[in-house]
């Protein structure tokens, strides 16, 4: 239901429509009624996340549910909730998140487009209304600006995870940042607030790295993703650390060359988290021996995040200024320029990019 008590049916959304092609943006129909465990949602703002970008250009493979929504990463109000909802009600303001939270999973909803079904995961968070499954969604009251708090959907709470649950990072052990867009900077926020030292942020686009300056890094290093390039990365990195190995490196970009490079760089009792997907036809090439001599290389799915209680905590970090959340540079954009804020990603734009549906 709307505020003026009338049903919603349809809205504008963000569809994925062909693989590696521009999103449409377009008006859909709402399912008529809400499933048990389902939750209507008034989207207020969507981020624009690496795995989003991942999805259109079918990373892990051919793309068996196109057409489809996409997003998720969000905040918004809480409009209607279906039969068996019980951690959320209509008034309240909440995060919308990939990792499952507090509450039932539903099924996912079934919009339609064009005459035809559209398809939905549990989570879409680019359109102006959302029918999103209860635990993807967590109530917070916070007094942190509303254009932050679309990242504890993802980029935040991953960051913090892969530091504190993945890396189990400890008080002054060195790590490096393989890709500082959102989540790598954020990543670097997190290891400075973990006590991490000292920490090092590489990426092939200068902005983001003095972006990573602000964030906290103690050195950076400007790359490519290809070799010979990441040869002598490697040396540069070595560098900043005194030529010791550092204790953990985060790789957060995907790319073949910088897994390959984020598994040499760690030795004797150092930890590598793959946080970026790799495209499923590069596979990397390593070598395993540093795996015998207590050496770890482990992947991240979301940090491990528990929304319900990891949404909370870093939130009263961040009002406290122990998580700085708010130092990530955030560019707003309309719905409608939707396919501008991702070509911007993949170009490397500092920071996040959020999609404001209601704008313009």
């Amino acid at each position: 239901m709307t505020a003026s008590g009338q049903p919603v049916r349809t809205c504008r959304a963000a569809i994925l429509q062909q693989s590696s092609a521009p999103l449409v943006v377009d008006e859909i129909t709402l399912p008529e009624s809400l499933a048990p465990g389902q939750v209507l949602v008034r989207i207020t703002l969507s981020g624009v996340c690496g795995a989003q970008i991942n999805e259109i250009d079918a990373v892990k493979g051919p793309d068996r549910f196109l057409p489809h929504l996409l997003g998720h990463e969000g905040y918004g109000e809480v409009m209607d909730v279906g039969p068996l909802v019980r951690s959320v009600a209509p008034g309240q303001w909440v995060v919308l998140h990939w990792m499952p939270g507090a509450g039932v999973q539903a099924d996912p909803a079934g919009y339609r487009w064009r005459g035809q079904r559209l398809n939905a995961g549990w989570v879409t968070t680019l359109s102006e209304f959302t029918v999103i499954s209860e635990n993807r969604c967590t109530p917070v009251t916070t007094s942190v600006p509303l254009e932050y708090l679309p990242l504890l959907g993802c980029a935040a709470t991953t960051a913090a995870g892969v530091i504190g649950r993945d890396a189990q990072v400890r008080l002054g052990e060195s790590v490096v940042v393989l890709g500082t867009g959102g989540v790598g900077l954020l990543t670097v926020e997190a290891a400075r607030a973990s006590g991490a030292h000292p920490i090092i942020g590489v990426d092939r686009v200068a902005e983001r790295l003095s972006a990573a300056d602000a964030m906290g890094a103690t050195a950076t290093v400007l790359t490519s993703a290809a070799p010979p390039a990441t040869e002598a990365t490697e040396g540069r990195i070595r560098t900043a650390l005194g030529g010791a190995p550092p204790d953990v490196v985060i790789e957060t970009t995907g790319a073949r060359e910088m897994i390959e490079l984020a598994c040499r760089l760690v030795a004797h009792g150092g930890r590598t988290v793959l946080v970026g997907v790799p495209r499923h036809d590069e596979p990397a090439s390593v070598d395993t021996l540093p795996l015998h001599f207590d050496t770890i290389w482990t992947g991240s799915k979301g940090g491990g995040t528990q929304p319900q209680h990891d949404i909370p905590r870093l939130l009263r970090l961040a009002e406290a200024g122990l998580f700085r959340l708010t130092g990530l540079p955030v560019t707003r954009f309309p719905l409608a320029e939707v396919n501008d804020a991702i070509e911007l990603v993949r170009t490397g734009l500092p920071g996040r990019a959020v999609v404001d549906p209601w704008a313009g």
